[in-house]
């Protein structure tokens, strides 16, 4: 026993010597590193050698197995009287007051843009404008149910019934009207007329439109409800159906009497479109078929109604719209004749407004199951002010790309959409590729207001001093221009919209094809393109002279080398620069200028798609703020392979 106690000491002497052996060792190496590195540390100076310029991206291998570092984010912190950071360095100054047209227009608009900046400058005072206005308040008071007769729908011509906070899963619109008697038309749209022809039309147009999306644009048609009575091109009554966001018109349902198939998806288990009496449709050979088929078999005769086309001239009908978990549901005198599923982009808030055309004489509508309350339309209900959305900070020396993305005031959705989607690509988070937004000044001075602030958060906003107009948007791309080739150094500058979703490494890929040593300019052009004379479009001789426009490309997405930028914003200061209203074609006669004195290679991809979204898209147009998430996950999930999400 006491050999066995004697041997157990033994073992715990032996590890209690261990122990204090090893801690003896880790005091030692403290103190050499205490006394001999730290020292020889602090008295090392930092060398300039260390700070490496951003990678400059030349191949596909390179874009593919690059892996970005993140860049520490903008911070802005400035007091009320230092100079604005993000305002853009363009000058218009006309001290000689020799400009003409266009540019008169510029001097104007930029004078009573400089009045605006000093004015929200003075950021107190605003601050009290916007609380007046409720852009801070969370909610928006709405009534439960909207009532107006028909001479109150009416008034004024507008034609319009307004629905403050928008629908809800569950809100009904009921309208009571006549369709007007068929009238003669020579030139109806939706009839193939031959010349001198005349066709007798009766139709009407009912839409839920998205008054509050956008200020100062056509709002989004978010349902198209158009029956056509008489005037179809195929001679029939039928009901057409459909979306349309900034002009872009989505894929139709056109419901033509015959009815859904079987195997075609239904919306809240209701079939798209019911089928009614068709005056070609006289018991077709299948029909009786199947009915000699159950005569044999012994089964008895199914009980069918058959429906006619629910309108007809000068007698009065009562249509009620509803919204259900799936789409919305038309059921006119008590049936059902249709329903349309939500597309994505839209969403039921959105439907602020009612509107009816063409020929119909409403006696009174109703809505009701409206939201009381609705998340505020100011920027708040947009923007998310979290630190992860912020720009990444501008490294010293020269990028691969800069982008400009034009921009309105109140397009706060659309610019959230594009920070959240393909501005956190890898290329734009380690500041290879620079992106900001162009804006000018809105008429609004909240608006403003709320742009300032914006722009002081994310710090990728860059504001163009002038009062926004349609016609003077080329001073956006000049300043574009300004920017790639002062603050950035760009090798190429892009342009696009804040509805275009850009595939980054398919762009800078496209442009590297080029040699390094040449000019280019790339993008889906157009040549021989003639100025629209007539519509709403129409370009004046004045404006433009000549019967062609020069090669230009679509503005929705173009690159340009920073030489040929240098070039412009050079014309700019000197006031030698055209300036055109259509930028995109201002854009091309610009390069053509500049490859008089040295030649421009020209690439041409249709790619850089104009309307919508095309597959392997390098650019994809009129992308809604959904569309434009709904892309980037695609993208993601895809391992870079690209898709579309054309449905709204």
């Amino acid at each position: 026993m006491k050999r066995v106690k004697s041997e157990l000491f033994k073992i715990v002497m032996n590890r209690q010597r261990s122990f204090q052996f090893l801690l003896f060792l880790a005091l030692c190496y403290i103190l050499i590193v205490t006394v001999i590195q730290v020292p020889f540390v602090l008295k090392t100076p930092l060398s300039s050698d260390t700070l490496t310029p951003p990678l400059q991206l030349k191949t596909e291998l390179q874009l593919d197995q690059k892996q970005s570092p993140s860049r520490p984010t903008i911070v802005v912190n400035q007091s009320e009287n230092e100079p604005y950071k993000y305002l853009s360095r363009l000058n218009f100054d006309d001290k000689d007051g020799l400009l003409l047209g266009i540019d008169k227009s510029v001097i104007e608009a930029f004078q009573v843009g400089c009045k605006f900046w000093r004015e929200l400058q003075e950021s107190r005072k605003f601050q009290g404008l916007v609380n007046a206005t409720g852009v801070e308040n969370g909610t928006e008071s709405c009534p439960h149910s909207i009532s107006l007769s028909g001479f109150e729908f009416s008034d004024k011509g507008r034609n319009l019934m307004v629905i403050p906070c928008g629908m809800a899963l569950g809100s009904h619109i009921t309208l009571v009207a006549k369709p007007k008697k068929g009238h003669l038309e020579k030139e109806p749209k939706i009839s193939l007329l031959r010349e001198g022809q005349s066709a007798l039309v009766s139709q009407f147009m009912m839409e839920l439109q998205g008054l509050k999306i956008v200020d100062g644009e056509e709002p989004p048609r978010i349902l198209h409800f158009n029956p056509r009575l008489k005037g179809d091109f195929s001679g029939k009554p039928v009901i057409e159906q459909n979306t349309c966001y900034r002009m872009q018109w989505g894929s139709g349902l056109r419901c033509d009497g015959w009815g859904s198939r079987a195997e075609e998806e239904t919306v809240d288990g209701q079939v798209k479109c019911e089928k009614w009496n068709r005056d070609d449709d006289n018991h077709s050979e299948r029909s009786k078929t199947r009915w000699w088929l159950n005569r044999l078999v012994g089964r008895t005769k199914k009980v069918t109604v058959d429906w006619p086309y629910p309108f007809e001239e000068e007698k009065l009908f009562v249509l009620t719209i509803s919204a259900g978990l799936e789409g919305y549901h038309v059921n006119v005198d008590g049936r059902h004749v249709t329903s349309f599923p939500y597309r994505t982009g839209f969403a039921l808030e959105d439907a602020t407004g009612l509107s009816l055309n063409g020929d119909i004489d409403v006696h009174s509508i109703f809505a009701a199951s409206l939201p009381t309350s609705h998340p505020s339309f100011a920027p708040q209900r947009h923007l998310d002010m979290s630190t992860r959305w912020k720009a990444p900070s501008v490294l010293p020396g020269p990028v691969e790309m800069f982008i400009g993305i034009l921009s309105a005031g109140n397009h706060f959705a659309e610019r959230m959409a594009v920070r959240k989607s393909w501005m956190q690509h890898k290329l734009i988070k380690s500041s290879n590729v620079v992106a900001r937004f162009f804006v000018a000044l809105n008429g609004r001075k909240e608006v403003n207001f709320d742009l300032k602030k914006e722009a002081e958060f994310f710090g990728d906003i860059v504001i163009v001093p002038y009062m926004d107009n349609y016609d003077l948007v080329v001073l956006k791309t000049v300043a574009i221009c300004e920017y790639g080739v002062h603050r950035t150094a760009a090798k190429y500058i892009m342009k696009c919209d804040d509805d275009t979703f850009v595939r980054l490494d398919a762009v800078i890929k496209e442009a590297n094809k080029v040699a390094d040593n040449r000019s280019l300019y790339v993008g889906n052009i157009n040549y021989y393109h003639k100025p629209l004379r007539n519509g709403k479009w129409a370009v004046t001789y004045e404006e433009w002279p000549e019967e062609d426009y020069p090669p230009y490309a679509n503005g929705p997405g173009y690159i340009i080398s920073s030489d040929i930028a240098q070039f412009i914003v050079s014309e700019f200061e000197k006031h030698k620069l055209r300036l055109f209203k259509m930028e995109d074609v201002s854009m091309g006669m610009w390069v053509e200028k500049f490859n008089s004195s040295k030649s421009v290679e020209y690439v041409h991809s249709y790619k850089f798609c104009q309307f919508g979204c095309i597959e392997d898209y390098y650019t994809a147009h009129y992308q809604s703020p959904r569309q434009m998430m709904c892309m980037w996950d695609k993208l993601q999930k895809g391992k870079g392979k690209p898709q579309c999400c054309n449905m709204r």
